[in-house]
């Protein structure tokens, strides 16, 4: 059943959670046994978790032995290729103490805009929640340019929280809850919940680039709740620090009210 509050994200049956680049990355790495931790906790007490994790590029870089992310769309490629494995490496060990295997799942929007493709990709992620895989999406950067260029794998989460029809879905940040203001104004306050049909006109959710490594930023986190609470799903938005508390249902970060689907 949807979540209608951050506080059914404890019993919610199935949950959407999306980690950007700059969470899991380099020296950010040490994260995900974290991240880990708390989505096998939520795994533990029978709910069906899907990962969508940016970050391959990201994870590439230095093993390709450059000084900096690239910016031709190539070397993008082939960092993210070489990323992408370590990544889920990474992941499936952080995962092995708990007896949870990882099933990796590239997909590009265009996927999902396509009904052969998307009826596909919905068989095969309902299939590997029924046996318990913990699936881990990423857009296929080999192949698609959008998540290098734009939303960093923001609107891609909503998207798979739509395909999979998610109770809710979580964005992770690196910043507690979304604002009224850039977090560094002196007048920002800081926003508990969104309703479905709030105007958020005159609000200022900050820049669009917010580090080196990702592509994101606090405006393309709100395009992507909107989105998804608008198909009637409920949505977390909150810093990578508190997914535990979040997966808890703890009041934490900002919270989208999904809209009633009648």
């Amino acid at each position: 059943m949807t979540a209608q509050t951050r506080a059914d994200l404890a019993s919610a049956t199935r949950i959407v959670v999306k980690v950007g680049s700059s969470s899991i990355s380099g020296e950010a790495s040490w994260r995900i046994p974290m991240i880990v931790q708390a989505l096998s906790a939520a795994h533990r007490r029978g709910a069906e978790v899907i990962l969508v994790s940016s970050g391959a590029i990201a994870t590439g870089i230095p093993f390709l032995a450059l000084e900096a992310r690239p910016t031709d769309l190539a070397t993008q490629q082939a960092a993210a290729a070489v990323g992408q494995n370590v990544l889920v490496f990474r992941y499936q060990e952080a995962l092995r103490p708990f007896g949870i295997v990882a099933g990796q799942v590239l997909l590009t929007t265009g996927d999902l805009e396509n009904a052969t493709s998307r009826s596909n990709a919905r068989r095969a992620m309902d299939r590997l929640l029924s046996l318990r895989i913990l699936p881990i999406v990423n857009e296929n950067d080999t192949v698609a340019t959008q998540e290098i260029r734009f939303g960093d794998n923001d609107r891609l989460a909503a998207l798979v929280a739509q395909l999979v029809g998610a109770d809710a879905l979580v964005l992770l940040s690196d910043v507690e809850s979304l604002y009224t203001k850039p977090p560094t104004d002196p007048a920002a306050r800081p926003i508990d919940v969104i309703g479905a049909d709030s105007d958020l006109a005159g609000l200022e959710f900050g820049a669009s680039v917010v580090n080196s490594v990702g592509t994101g930023g606090a405006a393309t986190k709100v395009s992507a709740a909107r989105m998804a609470a608008g198909s009637g799903i409920g949505v977390l938005v909150t810093s990578a620090d508190l997914v535990g508390k979040a997966l808890e249902g703890s009041p934490v970060g900002t919270w989208f009210e999904p809209t009633t689907q009648g």
